[in-house]
């Protein structure tokens, strides 16, 4: 699957992943390989992922969107910042 993450100014990743874990605005949830296609809220929270060779990386991200297709997703959100594992 490939995913990006952006905000306004810039690109933040974009890449091959494993999985994408989002907080939704009822509840966080996960895209993985073949998901449905989706379009969704997202609310401020933390947002996971595996990249394609393993690697977790964890982001804080404010009110966005989420949109999975195809096993292209895109999030897009007013603030992303890294945070520690």
């Amino acid at each position: 699957m490939h995913l990006e993450i952006l905000t306004p100014d810039k690109t933040i990743f974009s890449g091959q992943i494993k999985s994408v874990t989002v907080p939704g605005t009822k509840d966080p949830f996960t895209v993985l390989e073949n998901h449905a296609s989706i379009i969704s809220t997202l609310d401020k929270g933390d947002l996971g992922l595996e990249t394609a060779s393993g690697v977790f990386m964890l982001y804080v991200i404010g009110e966005g969107m989420i949109e999975a297709n195809q096993n292209k997703i895109m999030v897009l959100a007013e603030e992303i910042t890294p945070k520690e594992l």
